[in-house]
């Protein structure tokens, strides 16, 4: 069995060109596969969705922190818009809120880092949830803010 698992290793050593790791506690796994998984993780990383949520930002740490309220149009009723909402601030590190309006419209708050701010803001315009429609987006009340009012990203019911 040993014999089989190191043919293997080779096969695929010898398939993608990549020299077997040291041998160790990870025996007989192509250095090429540690460098691939770090290449993932560093560009994971990097991404502007890998931000993290910070509660107690202030202006006085160096950020500028904004709130801003939205309101937006179309088919965003019943197609899980504020759930999707709900995710991609979260995911953004934003905190607020969303709810749906008697007028068929979401509307909410978003607080947290300007750029991260607009790029919600871009992504409540263009994206939404999959199956929803949208024609128009409203920001308004868009100010400075000292430290944040919200401590996450709620669905209002």
């Amino acid at each position: 069995m040993h014999l089989e698992t190191e043919a293997r290793v080779l096969t695929v050593s010898e398939r993608y060109k990549c020299s077997p790791a040291p041998k160790s506690l990870w025996k007989r796994v192509p250095v090429c596969v540690y460098l691939a998984g770090l290449s993932i993780l560093v560009t994971f990383l990097s991404l502007p969705s890998c931000v993290v949520r910070a509660t107690d930002l202030t202006m006085a740490e160096g950020h500028t922190l904004i709130s801003v309220d939205y309101e937006i149009f179309g088919k965003v009723q019943g197609v899980f818009f504020r759930k999707y909402t709900q995710a991609e601030g979260k995911k953004l590190g934003l905190v607020g809120w969303v709810q749906n309006t008697d007028q068929g419209t979401v509307q909410g708050q978003v607080q947290g880092p300007t750029v991260q701010v607009r790029v919600m803001q871009e992504w409540l315009k263009t994206k939404g949830s999959p199956k929803s429609r949208i024609d128009k987006a409203k920001f308004h009340n868009e100010r400075v803010i000292s430290k944040l009012e919200h401590r996450d990203f709620q669905i209002v019911k």
